[in-house]
């Protein structure tokens, strides 16, 4: 009986011990952020801003989401703005004598390098300098890196630039051949999302807004490239479309770039260009760091305007990462009762979602609207229920790579009778009402269920382009007639009265300033970055660890297409979404 207590009094010591262990080292990390956070970086003379590989773009607070507990040389992510403001006070800071641009590849959206290209030009207008230096260079590394002064080039690498171009994979043979049946209910022939299932070939209405969308997109960045570049337009073509980027020697004499050398020797000309000795240590900045070197809490001022970030697909309930209407509603109401807002820039990045709480969420945006003014920037996407969303602004602004509009509406109820039956499988069904059994994963859909989801669909439609029409001061023809599911790129938008204006978010910001009479004023960010004590917990969530290992395992692009096949939400009610995404490699 000792050995027995003993034995137990042992491990309830080992398992005090251990909780204690396992607490102090969370402490410590904790303590250790919060401490990293409030130490700034010491600035030298003579420095070069630095963007290389380890930065990533994110367009929201959301997006950024730490790994605690790896401890590999990650990535840092740096809020779209901070990169702006930063690129802006470099401009007239004295010791930051000019920006070098080393990155091969570069994580950000293509409305996203648009607003860093221009910055980087303002910059120039300085007189300071602005190099690039590459390796094998990413297609969209390079649109960012041909503002430069200078472009230089590895003599073994190589640039990727071909041209844009995208391909839709079609599953309606595979699904006939295994017994797959899918029912598709949709308003729009533009609205492709569920085309892969409907046929095994590309519409003539999806190939024209897909054809449309991409040569709208290359022809303002080649445009950009060529001209940065001093080629003409002939000639960039015939570059393009000959891979002479691929061969160092060819993007030489083609001007792609300046000249070819190896990175120490890329050093040595920076050290050049300052005016350093050889024996003078070349100093250069991350932006992460620079950003933290100045950063203040614009919180703590009386007047503020609140950028609201709208960033992901949009689904019903509670999290984080997206936008989830409960969440997002609680953000909006923070907004309404906060009197340091004066005004509120709705920055949506989103392909839609349900529609159910685009819905929700715009009614809660219409009832802030009308005690401050709602200005809405776009990002890469406000596609469907992104664009849904938006009506509720005082004034729209678009990039004009933006991918918006998609008004249009969708259900898609995949059924497996026939792979069922073939291998033995029957369901029989007992109900007490004709559509007690309106859906079945096996027998599909009731035609009374089919009736009253169309027309669920089509009222859903219908109150779309009535917020639409309302926004817009247009009717409701006009709007059906630019609806129907089609996205449109910013530019197109603009001419077609989608959007008010083309800007970026900073001139969003500035017009909500302007419009609420402020020159002084903090911009502050909703939903604020959760905390890293808040991502312990988070993180132990198991369909959260699940999902992680998954990205992890087949990368993160692989695990969007996962998602989308897997997770529930994107599978309930009828969806306000865009039927694809377009990414600039």
């Amino acid at each position: 009986m000792k050995s027995f207590f003993r034995n137990v009094l042992a491990n309830i010591v080992a398992i005090i011990i251990i909780a204690a262990v396992f607490s102090l080292f969370l402490i410590m990390i904790i303590t250790a952020s919060a401490l990293s956070g409030d130490q700034k970086p010491n600035i030298k003379n003579n420095t070069v801003l630095t963007l290389d590989f380890k930065t990533n773009i994110i367009d929201s607070p959301t997006e950024d989401q730490e790994e605690l507990f790896a401890f590999s040389d990650k990535q840092k992510n740096i809020l779209i703005y901070d990169m702006l403001e930063a690129i802006k006070k470099a401009k007239t800071d004295d010791k930051i004598k000019g920006i070098s641009i080393e990155t091969d590849g570069i994580r950000a959206g293509f409305t996203q390098l648009d607003d860093i290209r221009s910055a980087l030009q303002d910059f120039k207008k300085s007189g300071k300098f602005v190099y690039a230096y590459g390796n094998v260079v990413s297609q969209s590394a390079y649109y960012l890196g041909s503002v430069a002064d200078q472009y230089i080039l590895n003599p073994a690498g190589g640039i990727d630039l071909k041209g844009l171009s995208t391909e839709v994979l079609y599953m309606k043979n595979f699904a006939d051949k295994y017994g797959i049946g899918i029912q598709i209910i949709r308003h729009g022939k533009y609205k492709s999302a569920v085309e892969p299932f409907m046929r095994d070939d590309m519409s003539p209405e999806n190939k024209e807004q897909l054809s449309t969308l991409l040569n709208d997109i290359w022809s303002i960045n080649s445009n950009k490239i060529a001209t940065s570049r001093k080629i003409d337009s002939a000639q960039f073509r015939t570059v393009v479309d000959s891979l002479y980027g691929a061969i160092p020697d060819l993007s030489l004499q083609n001007k792609l770039a300046d000249k070819l050398m190896q990175k120490s020797e890329y050093d040595q000309m920076l050290k050049t260009k300052l005016n350093l000795k050889e024996k003078d240590k070349l100093a250069k900045v991350s932006f992460t760091k620079y950003i933290n070197s100045y950063s203040d809490d614009d919180s703590k001022k009386d007047q503020q305007i609140a950028v609201l970030y709208a960033s992901g697909a949009i689904y019903n309930g509670e999290g984080y990462q997206d936008i989830y209407a409960d969440n997002f509603v609680k953000e909006i109401k923070k907004l309404t009762e906060n009197d340091k807002v004066k005004a509120v820039v709705l920055r949506i990045n989103s392909p839609g979602g349900s529609a159910n709480a685009s819905d929700e969420i715009l009614f809660e945006l219409q009832q802030l609207k009308k005690k401050k003014p709602i200005i809405v920037s776009f990002g890469d996407y406000a596609a469907s229920g992104g664009y849904y969303i938006a009506m509720a602004a005082d004034k729209i602004y678009s990039e004009p790579n933006t991918l918006t509009g998609s008004i249009g509406v969708f259900g898609m109820i995949p059924y497996f009778k026939e792979i069922a039956n073939k291998n033995g499988f029957t369901a029989i069904p007992v109900t007490t009402n004709a559509n007690s059994n309106m859906y079945s994963p096996i027998n599909g859909v009731t035609s009374g269920g089919v009736t009253i989801l169309t027309k669920s669909v089509e009222q859903t439609y219908k109150r779309f382009v009535h917020f639409v029409t309302e926004n817009r001061k247009k009717s409701f023809e006009q709007i059906d007639e630019i609806g129907g599911g089609r996205v449109w790129s910013g530019t197109r938008a603009k001419q077609i009265g989608l959007v008010d204006q083309l800007g970026s978010l900073q001139d969003a910001i500035a017009f909500a300033a302007q419009k609420v009479k402020l020159k002084e004023f903090g911009v502050t960010s909703y939903p604020k970055k959760i905390s890293p004590f808040d991502q312990i917990f988070k993180n132990l969530d198991e369909d959260e660890i699940s999902a992680r290992l998954i990205k992890n395992k087949i990368g993160a692009e692989n695990y969007k297409m996962f998602d989308q096949l897997t997770n529930p939400k994107l599978q309930e009610g009828v969806m306000m979404k865009m039927p694809f995404e377009i990414k600039i490699n």
